[in-house]
C-alpha cells in the first residue's frame, strides 16, 4: 500500500493498489451473459460483431468484462440472439454503472480530480504528454496501454472512462477559462501510431477553435525557456484561492501556499509570452497534419 504525506504547502501521494469493485463485477456478469447467449445462438464473436456493427476484438473484450458495453450494444445483441429483452433491460443499469466507474481515478490524482469540476480557471503547462482534458479516447487508451508496469485491461478501461468523463467541464456553461502551453516536441511524438496521433492533432484543432480555449505551442527551437523545472497546472476553484498542482512518476503535490502559487503563475505568464499565439499554434498543428 502507498503512503501519503501532508504539509502546509500541499500533499504527496503514491498510488494505491487497484481493487475490484462491484462495478467491475457487474460488467463481467453482463459479459458472461452475452457470451452464453451468443453460444446458444450458434454464433462466433466475429459473426455477432458483423451483425451488430462491432469488431470481434471488442465483442471479446465485452464478454470478458474488460470493456464497458454501450447500452446500444446490449439492445442490438439482444435482438440478434433473441434474448427476449434479457440484455436490453439492463441498459439503464449499465449507464448507472458507467457513471460510477468515472470516479475511478488513481489515488494520487484524486485530490486534484476533486477540484477540477469546481474550477473557474485552469492553466496547464505540458512537457511530455497531451494534457488529459485534450486527449482523445484512442490516445488515452494507448497511453495507459503502454504504461510500465503493465496495467490490467480492467484498470485501463477504468482510467480511460475516468479521463473522458473529466472532459465534460469543457462543454459546461458557464464555461471556465482554459489555457494550455504544450511543448512542440509533444506534438512530434506519434504515440499510439499515426492514426491515433492524427486524431489527436485534429482534436487539438477542434478544441483550439472553441471560444474560451487557448492552446499555445512552445517552439522547440527557442534559445530561451522560463520553466525548465517540469510541467505544472494552475487551478482556481470557484470562491477559493488559486492552487498549483504538479505530478511525476505516479506521485503528486497539490500546492496551496500562495507564495509558491504566485511564482508558478509568473512562470506560466512567461511561458505564454514566449510561446506561439493561438493562431500560430493552430497553424503549426495544421502544418503537421499536412506534412504527413
Amino acid at each position: 500500500m502507498g503512503t501519503a504525506r501532508n504539509s502546509d504547502s500541499g500533499e504527496v501521494r503514491t498510488e494505491l493498489p487497484e481493487d475490484l469493485t462491484e462495478v467491475s463485477d457487474f460488467f463481467r456478469a453482463i459479459g458472461k451473459q452475452i457470451r452464453l447467449l451468443r453460444e446458444q445462438a450458434g454464433l462466433t464473436r466475429k459473426e455477432l460483431g458483423e451483425y451488430v456493427g462491432y469488431g470481434e476484438h471488442l465483442i471479446s473484450a465485452v464478454e470478458r468484462g474488460v470493456r464497458t458495453p454501450q447500452p446500444e450494444l446490449l439492445v442490438a445483441v439482444d435482438k440478434v440472439v433473441k434474448a427476449g429483452g434479457l440484455l436490453a433491460i439492463a441498459k439503464d443499469d449499465v449507464v448507472s454503472a458507467r457513471a460510477k466507474a468515472r470516479v475511478r481515478h488513481p489515488a494520487w490524482f484524486q485530490g486534484y480530480a476533486g477540484l477540477e469540476p469546481l474550477a473557474v480557471e485552469i492553466h496547464e503547462y505540458s512537457t511530455l504528454l497531451i494534457p488529459g482534458l485534450l486527449q482523445t479516447e484512442a490516445h488515452a487508451r494507448a497511453l495507459f496501454g503502454m504504461r510500465q508496469p503493465l496495467l490490467t485491461e480492467e484498470v485501463i478501461e477504468e482510467r480511460v472512462t475516468a479521463r473522458m468523463a473529466r472532459q465534460e467541464i469543457l462543454t459546461r456553461w458557464p464555461r471556465a477559462i482554459f489555457s494550455w502551453v504544450i511543448e512542440e516536441s509533444v506534438l512530434q511524438r506519434p504515440l499510439g501510431g499515426w492514426d491515433v496521433h492524427e486524431g489527436q492533432l485534429r482534436r487539438l484543432l477542434a478544441v483550439g477553435g472553441m471560444r474560451g480555449m487557448a492552446i499555445h505551442i512552445m517552439p522547440t527551437a527557442g534559445a530561451d525557456h522560463p520553466a525548465l523545472g517540469g510541467p505544472f497546472t494552475l487551478i482556481t476553484p470557484k470562491g477559493r484561492p488559486q492552487n498549483g498542482y504538479i505530478e511525476a512518476q505516479q506521485s503528486s503535490r497539490l500546492i496551496t501556499d500562495q507564495e509558491e502559487v504566485r511564482i508558478m503563475g509568473a512562470r506560466y505568464g512567461a511561458l505564454r509570452g514566449q510561446s506561439l499565439d493561438v493562431r500560430e499554434s493552430l497553424a503549426l498543428i495544421e502544418k503537421m497534419l499536412g506534412e504527413r
